[in-house]
């Protein structure tokens, strides 16, 4: 279970990082809230020009900081899961991969969840090491 949470969460903050990053490179604006703007106006929640807000919270930064770390928790859960199937190295990999590329930690969480569920369900003796 705890597995199936990160990935999901890592998958949603991979979402928000590809967006930040569009956003950023694309557009040359960042995510802020809170603070004011460059013109003395309040700013509640926009994207603006990077270091044009004064005071407020760069929101794409928390983004990129959220994701690392996410991801690192995402890591840890793999690496238990892995640890406790004893499955093969390649697996692992594949696994920690899902974290990397968009949409793919939804497709590798369907298919691990599935696998591991069979797995457990073929061997019902192993379900003592969990």
């Amino acid at each position: 279970m705890m597995y199936k949470i990160c990935a999901w969460i890592t998958g949603i903050m991979l979402l928000l990082l590809v967006f930040e990053m569009i956003f950023k490179y694309g557009y040359g604006t960042e995510l802020y809230a809170g603070g004011t703007l460059a013109d003395g106006a309040a700013n509640t929640l926009s994207l603006q020009p990077e270091d044009s807000v004064t005071g407020g919270l760069n929101l794409s930064i928390a983004v990129l900081i959220a994701h690392g770390w996410l991801y690192v928790v995402y890591l840890v859960a793999a690496f238990r899961l892995w640890s406790l199937m004893r499955w093969n190295g390649m697996r692992l990999l594949a696994i920690a991969g899902g974290g990397v590329v968009p949409f793919l930690s939804f497709i590798v969480e369907k298919r691990v969840h599935r696998e591991t569920l069979q797995e457990l369900a073929d061997h019902p003796e192993a379900l003592r090491r969990y």
